[in-house]
């Protein structure tokens, strides 16, 4: 009997799941997988229990329940700068992954190409391949993680459909530069191609970045599916609220399709996250980033110090860092050693990477218990003073 279909052949479990598992095995902290085990704001978790009390518990529109979408609206029109109509422009979905397989289903065919920027996410990448696209990568070369806009029009063809842009960029930190999305708007104007934009991280920028929304620039509305959510903002990863924000004919495409997948986000979750969105202001946003900002600049020190130099991020709560020092023949023998001897996991490079350049490197993210994060600095503080 054939077990597996054609569009998941080989298909493995990630290396962010596979570190966890190891993690728990030997009881470490875990630094890899990012769920950000913060706790959420209380407002988020009293509104969340009043809802629950007041049986806020049958369907919500497809396309997300009226309050959210609103309060959602309400957010993007603020901080986006970009105005959405709640009523038919804003799709709630099982977290921005669902939101990016419902556009993806919704707005390409299979055999189109999608172009995405190289150390990418994996379920990006996954996504856009079982929904039957070409992923064409582009790779960014740190520290820095520059884009020659030139080279990346050169990847265009009559194939391409849409450019995916993540920023601030899980796994590097990159945040976008104006210049860089203005460059990438301009291309996706010239070739009539759509982009589509997940912002999960955009409130967590550091050393006076910018997030700057595509759909904000110029005849981009048009043309660009705003993807975003709250598990990162509200620290609610296991929740799945996110969202799609496009124009009404790309977003009434995109709720048929989330509809089909997930019917809708879980009801009283929904009514709790908008509850939050209008009851918190700009300093809630602010204080966030603030403490992953005191977070990183801990960490990337720690790792200074053992000699796993970090590329010290600019956003999101991330950090790449070079594990040459540890001297295994590869970046996922490197992982399982540094766990095996300190105690924390990080994640091999080469699951953000297709090639060769991500074997000198792992992923950490800092979005920790404060005394789990001084924990695992203390980890690697002793492992560094033995190795």
């Amino acid at each position: 009997m054939k077990i597996r279909s054609q569009r998941i052949e080989g298909f493995v479990q990630s290396d962010i799941r596979a570190m966890t598992h190891a993690c728990n095995a030997v009881g470490g902290v875990n630094l890899g997988q990012g769920i950000c085990d913060i706790p959420a704001p209380d407002i988020v978790k009293q509104a969340a229990l009043e809802a629950i009390r007041g049986d806020r518990s049958i369907y919500t529109r497809y396309d997300g329940d009226d309050s959210l979408r609103q309060a959602i609206a309400r957010k993007l029109e603020h901080y986006n700068r970009v105005r959405y109509d709640a009523e038919n422009e804003v799709v709630v979905t099982i977290g921005a992954s669902g939101a990016l397989t419902a556009t993806l289903h919704a707005l390409t065919d299979p055999g189109d190409e999608i172009i995405l920027f190289e150390p990418y996410y994996g379920y990006h990448l996954n996504t856009a391949r079982i929904a039957g696209l070409e992923p064409r990568l582009f790779p960014l070369a740190p520290p820095t993680f520059a884009i020659d806009l030139d080279r990346l029009e050169a990847m265009v063809t009559p194939r391409t459909r849409a450019i995916l842009v993540n920023t601030p960029v899980n796994p590097s930190g990159k945040v976008f530069t104006r210049v860089e999305l203005e460059g990438i708007a301009a291309i996706c104007q010239r070739h009539d191609l759509l982009c589509i934009t997940d912002e999960i991280y955009e409130y967590i920028v550091y050393d006076g970045r910018e997030h700057l929304s595509m759909a904000s620039l110029p005849g981009m509305r048009e043309r660009t599916v705003t993807i975003s959510g709250y598990s990162k903002t509200f620290s609610v990863t296991g929740w799945r609220i996110g969202y799609a924000a496009a124009p009404q004919e790309l977003a009434l495409a995109i709720g048929l399709v989330n509809d089909l997948f997930s019917i809708c986000a879980p009801s009283p979750l929904q009514r709790a996250v908008a509850t939050a969105i209008d009851r918190l202001d700009d300093s809630y946003y602010a204080g966030m980033a603030a403490r992953y900002h005191q977070k990183r600049d801990e960490f990337c020190g720690v790792l200074q110090q053992v000699g796993l130099t970090p590329i010290v991020p600019d956003g999101a709560y991330y950090v790449l860092a070079d594990i040459s020092r540890l001297g295994a023949d590869n970046a996922r023998d490197a992982a399982h050693l540094l766990l095996d001897q300190s105690g924390v996991a990080g994640v091999p490079g080469t699951a953000f990477y297709t090639g060769a350049a991500g074997e000198s490197l792992i992923r950490f993210c800092f979005a920790k218990r404060q005394e789990d994060l001084d924990e695992a600095c203390e980890r690697l503080l002793a492992w560094g003073q033995r190795t």
